[in-house]
Protein backbone atom coordinates (compact mmCIF):
# COMPACT_ATOMS: atom_id res chain seq x y z
CA UNK A 1 0.00 0.00 0.00
CA UNK A 2 2.82 2.40 0.84
CA UNK A 3 4.32 2.20 -2.65
CA UNK A 4 0.89 2.73 -4.25
CA UNK A 5 0.32 5.90 -2.23
CA UNK A 6 3.79 7.17 -3.08
CA UNK A 7 3.16 6.65 -6.81
CA UNK A 8 -0.24 8.34 -6.55
CA UNK A 9 1.28 11.41 -4.89
CA UNK A 10 3.85 11.68 -7.66
CA UNK A 11 1.07 11.65 -10.26
CA UNK A 12 -1.30 14.04 -8.49
CA UNK A 13 0.92 16.68 -6.90
CA UNK A 14 1.72 19.89 -8.76
CA UNK A 15 5.51 20.31 -8.39
CA UNK A 16 6.23 23.62 -6.62
CA UNK A 17 9.13 24.52 -8.91
CA UNK A 18 7.60 23.48 -12.23
CA UNK A 19 5.11 25.16 -14.56
CA UNK A 20 2.33 22.77 -15.56
CA UNK A 21 -0.03 22.66 -18.53
CA UNK A 22 -3.36 21.47 -17.13
CA UNK A 23 -4.66 20.03 -20.40
CA UNK A 24 -1.43 18.29 -21.40
CA UNK A 25 -0.10 17.15 -18.02
CA UNK A 26 -3.30 15.92 -16.34
CA UNK A 27 -6.08 13.62 -17.53
CA UNK A 28 -9.52 13.93 -15.84
CA UNK A 29 -10.29 10.33 -16.83
CA UNK A 30 -7.09 8.86 -15.36
CA UNK A 31 -7.55 5.90 -12.97
CA UNK A 32 -4.01 4.58 -12.73
CA UNK A 33 -2.73 1.06 -13.11
CA UNK A 34 -2.93 -0.04 -9.49
CA UNK A 35 -6.42 -1.41 -8.93
CA UNK A 36 -9.97 -1.74 -10.26
CA UNK A 37 -13.14 -0.14 -8.89
CA UNK A 38 -14.10 -2.98 -6.52
CA UNK A 39 -10.62 -3.22 -5.02
CA UNK A 40 -10.41 0.58 -4.74
CA UNK A 41 -13.69 0.74 -2.83
CA UNK A 42 -12.48 -1.96 -0.43
CA UNK A 43 -9.16 -0.16 0.05
CA UNK A 44 -10.97 3.12 0.71
CA UNK A 45 -13.16 1.45 3.35
CA UNK A 46 -10.03 0.19 5.12
CA UNK A 47 -8.41 3.59 4.79
CA UNK A 48 -11.44 5.35 6.29
CA UNK A 49 -11.03 3.23 9.42
CA UNK A 50 -7.37 4.24 9.66
CA UNK A 51 -8.29 7.92 9.13
CA UNK A 52 -10.77 7.61 12.00
CA UNK A 53 -7.99 6.38 14.30
CA UNK A 54 -5.69 9.18 13.12
CA UNK A 55 -8.37 11.78 13.78
CA UNK A 56 -8.79 10.46 17.32
CA UNK A 57 -5.05 10.93 17.92
CA UNK A 58 -5.16 14.38 16.27
CA UNK A 59 -7.86 15.38 18.76
CA UNK A 60 -6.10 13.86 21.77
CA UNK A 61 -2.70 15.35 20.90
CA UNK A 62 -4.24 18.81 20.37
CA UNK A 63 -1.20 20.26 18.58
CA UNK A 64 -2.11 20.25 14.89
CA UNK A 65 -5.19 21.13 12.86
CA UNK A 66 -5.80 20.00 9.27
CA UNK A 67 -7.38 22.32 6.71
CA UNK A 68 -8.71 20.60 3.57
CA UNK A 69 -9.40 22.89 0.61
CA UNK A 70 -11.62 21.56 -2.18
CA UNK A 71 -11.81 23.46 -5.45
CA UNK A 72 -13.51 22.27 -8.64
CA UNK A 73 -15.65 23.16 -11.58
CA UNK A 74 -19.36 22.36 -11.17
CA UNK A 75 -20.41 18.68 -10.93
CA UNK A 76 -16.90 17.45 -10.16
CA UNK A 77 -18.10 15.71 -6.99
CA UNK A 78 -16.94 17.84 -4.05
CA UNK A 79 -19.96 17.03 -1.86
CA UNK A 80 -19.78 13.30 -2.62
CA UNK A 81 -16.06 13.24 -1.88
CA UNK A 82 -16.62 14.84 1.53
CA UNK A 83 -19.47 12.43 2.27
CA UNK A 84 -17.55 9.26 1.37
CA UNK A 85 -13.97 10.01 2.46
CA UNK A 86 -15.02 11.50 5.80
CA UNK A 87 -17.78 8.95 6.46
CA UNK A 88 -15.90 7.18 9.26
CA UNK A 89 -14.55 10.29 10.98
CA UNK A 90 -16.10 11.56 14.21
CA UNK A 91 -18.34 14.48 13.13
CA UNK A 92 -17.61 16.28 16.42
CA UNK A 93 -14.05 16.85 15.21
CA UNK A 94 -14.85 18.10 11.69
CA UNK A 95 -16.12 21.46 10.44
CA UNK A 96 -17.34 21.90 6.85
CA UNK A 97 -17.74 25.39 5.41
CA UNK A 98 -19.20 26.11 1.98
CA UNK A 99 -18.33 29.59 0.76
CA UNK A 100 -21.00 31.10 -1.45
CA UNK A 101 -21.32 34.59 -2.93
CA UNK A 102 -19.93 37.06 -0.33
CA UNK A 103 -22.48 38.88 1.83
CA UNK A 104 -22.51 42.66 2.20
CA UNK A 105 -20.73 42.30 5.56
CA UNK A 106 -18.04 40.09 4.01
CA UNK A 107 -17.53 42.52 1.14
CA UNK A 108 -16.76 45.23 3.70
CA UNK A 109 -13.73 43.23 4.81
CA UNK A 110 -10.63 41.90 3.05
CA UNK A 111 -11.16 38.76 0.96
CA UNK A 112 -9.45 36.45 3.49
CA UNK A 113 -11.56 37.62 6.44
CA UNK A 114 -14.45 35.16 6.18
CA UNK A 115 -12.07 32.24 5.66
CA UNK A 116 -9.87 33.28 8.57
CA UNK A 117 -12.89 33.15 10.89
CA UNK A 118 -13.64 29.57 9.81
CA UNK A 119 -10.16 28.09 10.38
CA UNK A 120 -10.11 24.84 12.40
CA UNK A 121 -8.82 24.91 15.96
CA UNK A 122 -6.13 22.51 17.16
CA UNK A 123 -7.19 18.89 17.11
CA UNK A 124 -9.84 19.44 14.45
CA UNK A 125 -10.22 18.93 10.70
CA UNK A 126 -11.66 21.82 8.71
CA UNK A 127 -13.01 21.47 5.17
CA UNK A 128 -13.45 24.46 2.87
CA UNK A 129 -15.88 23.59 0.07
CA UNK A 130 -14.58 26.37 -2.20
CA UNK A 131 -12.37 28.92 -0.49
CA UNK A 132 -10.37 32.14 -0.81
CA UNK A 133 -9.10 30.72 -4.11
CA UNK A 134 -12.39 31.85 -5.64
CA UNK A 135 -10.84 35.32 -5.46
CA UNK A 136 -8.32 34.39 -8.18
CA UNK A 137 -10.74 32.19 -10.14
CA UNK A 138 -14.37 33.28 -10.46
CA UNK A 139 -13.48 36.91 -9.71
CA UNK A 140 -10.84 36.77 -12.43
CA UNK A 141 -13.19 35.16 -14.97
CA UNK A 142 -15.92 37.67 -14.06
CA UNK A 143 -14.21 41.07 -13.54
CA UNK A 144 -17.56 42.62 -12.62
CA UNK A 145 -17.33 40.84 -9.25
CA UNK A 146 -14.14 42.74 -8.49
CA UNK A 147 -16.05 46.01 -8.79
CA UNK A 148 -18.21 44.98 -5.80
CA UNK A 149 -15.23 44.58 -3.49
CA UNK A 150 -14.92 48.31 -2.73
CA UNK A 151 -11.17 48.31 -3.29
CA UNK A 152 -9.34 51.60 -3.90
CA UNK A 153 -9.09 52.18 -7.68
CA UNK A 154 -5.29 52.01 -7.76
CA UNK A 155 -5.41 48.46 -6.31
CA UNK A 156 -7.51 47.16 -9.20
CA UNK A 157 -4.57 47.22 -11.57
CA UNK A 158 -2.99 44.53 -13.75
CA UNK A 159 -0.86 43.32 -10.82
CA UNK A 160 -3.80 42.36 -8.57
CA UNK A 161 -3.59 38.64 -9.34
CA UNK A 162 0.14 38.35 -8.72
CA UNK A 163 -0.34 40.24 -5.44
CA UNK A 164 -3.12 37.89 -4.41
CA UNK A 165 -1.02 34.83 -5.23
CA UNK A 166 1.71 36.21 -2.98
CA UNK A 167 -0.77 37.05 -0.21
CA UNK A 168 -2.29 33.56 -0.32
CA UNK A 169 1.13 31.90 -0.22
CA UNK A 170 2.13 34.02 2.79
CA UNK A 171 -1.20 33.27 4.49
CA UNK A 172 -0.76 29.52 4.05
CA UNK A 173 2.85 29.71 5.21
CA UNK A 174 1.60 31.45 8.34
CA UNK A 175 -0.98 28.70 8.92
CA UNK A 176 1.54 25.87 8.51
CA UNK A 177 4.02 27.67 10.80
CA UNK A 178 1.28 27.66 13.44
CA UNK A 179 0.41 23.98 13.15
CA UNK A 180 -2.49 24.21 10.69
CA UNK A 181 -1.61 21.79 7.88
CA UNK A 182 -3.06 22.87 4.51
CA UNK A 183 -4.11 20.14 2.04
CA UNK A 184 -5.39 21.44 -1.32
CA UNK A 185 -7.37 19.42 -3.88
CA UNK A 186 -8.62 20.35 -7.34
CA UNK A 187 -11.17 17.81 -8.58
CA UNK A 188 -10.55 17.84 -12.32
CA UNK A 189 -13.66 16.85 -14.30
CA UNK A 190 -13.79 16.86 -18.10
CA UNK A 191 -16.27 18.98 -20.00
CA UNK A 192 -17.98 15.89 -21.46
CA UNK A 193 -18.49 14.23 -18.07
CA UNK A 194 -19.72 17.51 -16.61
CA UNK A 195 -22.33 17.59 -19.38
CA UNK A 196 -23.41 14.02 -18.55
CA UNK A 197 -23.83 14.90 -14.87
CA UNK A 198 -25.80 18.04 -15.68
CA UNK A 199 -28.11 15.96 -17.89
CA UNK A 200 -28.63 13.51 -15.01
CA UNK A 201 -29.72 16.42 -12.85
CA UNK A 202 -32.32 17.49 -15.40
CA UNK A 203 -33.62 13.99 -16.22
CA UNK A 204 -33.54 12.17 -12.87
CA UNK A 205 -36.24 13.37 -10.40
CA UNK A 206 -34.10 12.53 -7.35
CA UNK A 207 -31.35 14.82 -8.70
CA UNK A 208 -33.51 17.72 -9.94
CA UNK A 209 -32.78 19.68 -6.78
CA UNK A 210 -29.09 19.84 -7.73
CA UNK A 211 -29.76 21.57 -11.03
CA UNK A 212 -28.91 25.25 -11.42
CA UNK A 213 -29.31 27.26 -14.61
CA UNK A 214 -26.26 29.30 -13.51
CA UNK A 215 -24.10 26.18 -13.80
CA UNK A 216 -25.06 25.83 -17.47
CA UNK A 217 -24.15 29.47 -18.14
CA UNK A 218 -20.73 28.98 -16.55
CA UNK A 219 -19.89 26.27 -19.13
CA UNK A 220 -19.50 29.08 -21.66
CA UNK A 221 -16.45 30.22 -19.65
CA UNK A 222 -14.82 26.77 -19.53
CA UNK A 223 -11.57 27.79 -21.25
CA UNK A 224 -11.30 30.92 -19.12
CA UNK A 225 -11.61 28.87 -15.95
CA UNK A 226 -9.02 26.33 -17.11
CA UNK A 227 -6.58 29.17 -17.84
CA UNK A 228 -7.26 30.76 -14.43
CA UNK A 229 -6.78 27.44 -12.62
CA UNK A 230 -3.55 26.74 -14.48
CA UNK A 231 -2.08 30.14 -13.55
CA UNK A 232 -3.21 29.60 -9.95
CA UNK A 233 -1.46 26.21 -9.73
CA UNK A 234 1.73 27.62 -11.19
CA UNK A 235 1.85 30.36 -8.56
CA UNK A 236 0.39 28.75 -5.41
CA UNK A 237 1.60 25.14 -5.34
CA UNK A 238 4.29 25.50 -2.68
CA UNK A 239 6.49 23.20 -0.63
CA UNK A 240 4.42 23.96 2.48
CA UNK A 241 1.01 23.72 0.74
CA UNK A 242 1.14 21.89 -2.62
CA UNK A 243 -1.84 21.37 -4.89
CA UNK A 244 -3.12 17.90 -5.77
CA UNK A 245 -4.96 17.65 -9.10
CA UNK A 246 -7.35 14.71 -8.71
CA UNK A 247 -8.98 13.17 -11.81
CA UNK A 248 -12.75 13.38 -11.24
CA UNK A 249 -14.40 11.61 -14.20
CA UNK A 250 -14.55 8.40 -12.15
CA UNK A 251 -15.88 9.06 -8.66
CA UNK A 252 -14.45 5.87 -7.15
CA UNK A 253 -10.93 6.92 -8.15
CA UNK A 254 -11.45 10.50 -6.95
CA UNK A 255 -12.41 9.29 -3.47
CA UNK A 256 -9.54 6.81 -3.30
CA UNK A 257 -7.00 9.46 -4.35
CA UNK A 258 -8.25 12.06 -1.86
CA UNK A 259 -8.24 9.45 0.91
CA UNK A 260 -4.69 8.42 0.03
CA UNK A 261 -3.38 12.00 0.17
CA UNK A 262 -5.12 12.62 3.52
CA UNK A 263 -3.73 9.38 4.94
CA UNK A 264 -0.19 10.29 3.85
CA UNK A 265 -0.51 13.84 5.19
CA UNK A 266 -1.71 12.77 8.63
CA UNK A 267 0.76 9.87 8.83
CA UNK A 268 3.62 12.34 8.38
CA UNK A 269 2.45 14.27 11.45
CA UNK A 270 3.49 11.31 13.66
CA UNK A 271 0.27 11.57 15.62
CA UNK A 272 -0.02 9.70 18.91
CA UNK A 273 -1.89 9.81 22.18
CA UNK A 274 -0.33 12.04 24.86
CA UNK A 275 2.24 10.34 27.11
CA UNK A 276 0.99 9.71 30.63
CA UNK A 277 3.34 10.96 33.36
CA UNK A 278 4.35 8.82 36.35
CA UNK A 279 2.15 10.97 38.57
CA UNK A 280 -0.84 10.35 36.28
CA UNK A 281 -0.10 6.59 36.21
CA UNK A 282 -0.16 6.50 40.00
CA UNK A 283 -3.45 8.38 40.02
CA UNK A 284 -4.88 5.84 37.55
CA UNK A 285 -3.80 2.94 39.79
CA UNK A 286 -5.41 4.58 42.83
CA UNK A 287 -8.63 5.20 40.89
CA UNK A 288 -8.69 1.57 39.67
CA UNK A 289 -8.19 0.23 43.21
CA UNK A 290 -10.93 2.46 44.59
CA UNK A 291 -13.39 1.31 41.93
CA UNK A 292 -12.52 -2.35 42.53
CA UNK A 293 -12.99 -1.94 46.31
CA UNK A 294 -16.59 -0.81 45.84
CA UNK A 295 -17.77 -4.44 45.98
CA UNK A 296 -15.45 -5.77 48.64
CA UNK A 297 -12.45 -6.18 46.37
CA UNK A 298 -14.26 -8.52 43.99
CA UNK A 299 -14.11 -7.47 40.36
CA UNK A 300 -17.61 -6.55 39.27
CA UNK A 301 -19.04 -6.69 35.74
CA UNK A 302 -17.97 -3.11 34.93
CA UNK A 303 -14.32 -3.82 35.78
CA UNK A 304 -14.26 -7.10 33.84
CA UNK A 305 -15.95 -5.49 30.86
CA UNK A 306 -13.44 -2.62 30.82
CA UNK A 307 -10.50 -5.04 30.97
CA UNK A 308 -11.95 -7.16 28.15
CA UNK A 309 -12.52 -4.09 25.97
CA UNK A 310 -8.98 -2.80 26.54
CA UNK A 311 -7.53 -6.19 25.62
CA UNK A 312 -9.72 -6.44 22.50
CA UNK A 313 -8.75 -2.92 21.34
CA UNK A 314 -5.08 -3.80 21.76
CA UNK A 315 -5.51 -6.95 19.66
CA UNK A 316 -7.32 -5.03 16.88
CA UNK A 317 -4.57 -2.39 16.73
CA UNK A 318 -1.85 -5.05 16.60
CA UNK A 319 -3.72 -7.00 13.91
CA UNK A 320 -4.24 -3.84 11.83
CA UNK A 321 -0.52 -3.07 11.93
CA UNK A 322 0.33 -6.64 11.01
CA UNK A 323 -2.08 -6.58 8.04
CA UNK A 324 -0.57 -3.32 6.78
CA UNK A 325 2.97 -4.70 6.96
CA UNK A 326 1.91 -7.97 5.34
CA UNK A 327 0.16 -6.09 2.54
CA UNK A 328 3.28 -4.02 1.84
CA UNK A 329 5.38 -7.20 1.65
CA UNK A 330 2.90 -8.85 -0.73
CA UNK A 331 2.85 -5.76 -2.97
CA UNK A 332 6.65 -5.75 -2.99
CA UNK A 333 6.77 -9.39 -4.06
CA UNK A 334 4.24 -8.76 -6.84
CA UNK A 335 6.22 -5.78 -8.11
CA UNK A 336 9.38 -7.89 -8.03
CA UNK A 337 7.73 -10.64 -10.10
CA UNK A 338 6.44 -8.11 -12.64
CA UNK A 339 9.90 -6.59 -13.04
CA UNK A 340 11.36 -10.08 -13.44
CA UNK A 341 8.92 -10.88 -16.25
CA UNK A 342 9.69 -7.61 -18.01
CA UNK A 343 13.43 -8.38 -17.96
CA UNK A 344 12.77 -11.71 -19.63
Amino acid sequence: MANIIEELLDVLMVPPDKKIDLKKDYDPGFTGKWMKKEEAEKTLAEGIQILSEMQDKLWAQNQYAVLIILQALDAAGKDGTIKHVMSGVNPQGVDVHSFKVPSSEELDHDYLWRNFKALPSRGRIGIFNRSYYEEVLVVRVHPEFLANQQLPPDLKDEHIWSRRFEEINNFEKYLVNNGIIVVKFFLYVSKDVQKERFLERTLMPEKNWKFSAADIKERAFWDDYIAAYEDMFNHTSTEWAPWYIVPADHKWFTRLAVGAVLYNTMKNLNLDYPTVSEEQKQALLVATEELEREDGGVKDKAVLKAEEKAAADHEVTAASSAVTEDEVKKRGKKEGKKKGKKKR
